[in-house]
């Protein structure tokens, strides 16, 4: 063979390659991205999402489709974004339950250290500490002292097993001295506002967009919110921390993840999408609307917290009792 043949001969194999190879992270997206919900349409996760997804599609010029794939606490959505394609078109938008739930179920189709690449935190949602208007409990002191006069009597209601309102009150119970009270859990947190405005629940530790409606029209009372701050969406209500319990803190949170093997690339095109998102005013007051406190960030400090997040519910239950389904 010539030797001028060699180069021409190269050249037209390189173009092949190119021409039959994947795409790349640079071509990244280009199609659609699902966005999965691990919950139905209407709670905080759905209509954050739906908030963000708009402004996120414009900076990443594609298309971003929130997908709701409600079911098995949380762990259907988990699942099926872990078992995506890692090419960045399958994202979570994930939530507290993402580290709670390896105390609360044996069997998971998923692992929440390996089978994840953390993109960005997106934000942090305060609890809100709510009774009825008929309730003697006028403060967290007035609470605390009603479960110490009564172990083991008082109830409080939750969405569910596992669900936020459940941990955060465990949490609370702990932190206060292991105070007693009696889990309602429901089947959702339609009911259990219904029947916390009934008095039919003593308390329950809300999601405070959930219950910002009730608070505003007299039908419960807001006794502290759960963040290391007074939220701005609640700046009379005073925190846990200041009114009873030094160094208490706890949100909701919510964090987008694709699944493992995620190129660098695609992930760091991912966050800057994101912050871009975050900081547009119009997202931004959205956000503030509806007691979401944005919080963008890269994906080793969304790691970081998951991992915070995995120890903290391993370790309260070591000391509380929770019931573990299969």
């Amino acid at each position: 063979m010539e030797e001028t043949m060699i180069p021409k001969l190269l050249a037209a194999l390189g173009a092949l390659l190119l021409a039959t190879a994947p795409h790349t992270a640079a071509a990244f997206p280009d199609r659609p991205i699902r966005l999965v919900v691990p919950y139905g349409p209407g709670g905080i996760t759905d209509i954050a999402a739906r908030i963000l997804a708009p402004r996120l599609g414009e900076e990443l010029g594609q298309q971003v489709i929130v997908d709701n794939r409600p079911g098995g606490a949380a762990m259907l959505g988990f699942g099926l974004a872990a078992r995506a394609e890692p090419d960045g078109h399958t994202l979570v938008l994930a939530t507290t339950a993402l580290a709670a739930n390896p105390v609360l179920f044996r069997n998971i189709p998923y692992d929440a250290r390996r089978d994840f690449t953390p993109v960005s935190l997106v934000g942090v949602v305060p609890m809100v500490l709510v009774v009825p208007p008929s309730s003697p409990a006028r403060s967290v002191q007035d609470v605390i002292a009603m479960l110490r006069a009564r172990p083991g009597e008082v109830n409080y209601g939750s969405a569910g097993n596992g669900s936020g309102n459940h941990l955060a009150t465990e949490m609370f119970n702990h932190a206060a001295g292991g105070l007693r009270a009696v889990h309602v859990p429901y089947r959702g947190g339609g009911q259990v506002m219904t029947d916390l405005m009934a008095g039919r629940v003593s308390y329950v530790f809300a999601v405070l967009p959930t219950a910002r409606p009730f608070i505003a029209g007299g039908q419960l009372r807001a006794l502290a919110t759960t963040g290391a701050a007074r939220s701005p969406a609640a700046p009379e209500t005073p925190t846990v921390a200041e009114a009873a319990l030094p160094g208490f803190e706890l949100y909701e949170w919510l964090g987008l993840l694709g699944p493992a093997g995620l190129p660098p690339a695609v992930t760091a095109k991912l966050q800057a999408g994101v912050a871009a998102a975050l900081r547009h005013p119009e997202t931004a007051q959205r956000f503030r609307d509806i007691g979401v406190e944005a919080r963008g960030s890269d994906g080793a400090a969304l790691r970081a917290h998951l991992e915070r997040e995995l120890t903290r519910w391993a370790d309260l239950a070591t000391h509380v009792r929770f019931e573990v389904a299969e």
